[in-house]
């Protein structure tokens, strides 16, 4: 099967115009009614109706499609097998300035010979796919989140617990603890705007809130780290979790404290994902950096959701 013709197939059926599918693939409308008719022909059926708003997927268009881009994933990582000697690894961290970011960081260092290309997608179902298209080749995430299981080609393992500590400004009720326990935490305003419903941290939050009773507001705008720390640092009735290996850097005159979180302690787990099929000899070097730096798991004392993944 013509792989020319099974791309031009999906970008008009993502498009819903063939003429919105010639300009994304630079060929012009008549090349892509032609690749088109060629598909239809060689499959037997009709896989447009056109309409006066474009061009809609019959039956055996909408039956098709799912088989054509997995077609076009597996043709994406063949390529790849035999180029993967010749470019970066590409790895994706939820934050630069996050733990998963200093994991890198410490690969780099060890290794400075192994070109890396760090991106930032935004939630797992993202990276998930991204790691099948073969766009990036592994991702520091949370898993497993409840009724959404990895793919079966998706291999995972647990790589760092990140302690979760209180930040508070100098003002506020706790600001003087050396350590505060869960339940100290019970009644406390905890604010985080960049929690967005259905990502992977979300759902770890909310299972924090229930197991303990706690109160965590996601409400406002996330206008980012900067204006968080601004926030907390002004207003005394409000506190915020970060993790202990997130790097942030604020005025001394904001007088912020980091107070660790005990009895148990709350961990985010950070785990890497990576496709099971993948040969780029990099990401095998970085497994074995990651399975070497005991940053480790599971410690005596800590707390994580009962749906992270134990490998």
């Amino acid at each position: 099967m013509d792989l020319d013709t099974v791309r031009t197939f999906v970008a008009a059926a993502d498009a819903g115009q063939f003429q919105e599918a010639a300009a994304e693939l630079a060929i012009t409308q008549q090349a892509v009614s032609k690749r088109i008719a060629v598909l239809e022909r060689n499959l037997g059926v009709r896989l447009f109706t056109r309409t006066p708003r474009g061009a809609e997927l019959t039956i055996d268009g909408q039956a098709f499609l799912p088989h054509a881009r997995e077609l076009l994933r597996v043709a994406e990582r063949a390529l790849a097998s035999v180029h993967t000697v010749r470019r970066a690894l590409r790895v994706d961290v939820i934050a630069s300035r996050g733990a998963a970011a200093g994991l890198l960081r410490g690969f780099h260092r060890a290794h400075p010979e192994i070109e890396l290309d760090v991106v930032m997608l935004f939630d797992i179902e993202t990276a998930v796919a991204a790691i099948r298209s073969g766009t990036i080749d592994a991702s520091f995430r949370a898993v497993a989140v409840p009724d959404k299981p990895l793919p079966p080609d998706i291999a995972s393992v647990r790589v760092l617990d990140e302690p979760l500590q209180l930040m508070t400004g100098p003002a506020h009720a706790l600001a003087g603890a050396r350590s505060v326990t869960v339940a100290q935490l019970v009644g406390h305003r905890i604010w985080m705007p960049g929690i967005v419903p259905g990502t992977e941290w979300a759902v770890f939050y909310d299972d924090l809130v229930a197991e303990f009773g706690l109160t965590i507001e996601a409400t406002g705008p996330n206008f980012g780290s900067d204006a968080l720390l601004d926030t907390i640092a002004d207003t005394p009735a409000l506190a915020t979790f970060m993790g202990e290996h997130t790097r942030h850097v604020w005025p001394a005159g904001y007088g912020l404290r980091m107070i660790p979180v005990t009895d148990p302690m709350p961990v985010y787990p950070h785990s890497l994902l990576w496709h099971r099929d993948n040969p780029h000899p990099a990401l095998a070097t970085l497994r074995t950096h990651l399975a070497a730096s005991d940053a480790g798991y599971g410690a005596a004392g800590t707390w994580v959701p009962d749906w992270v993944s134990e490998s």
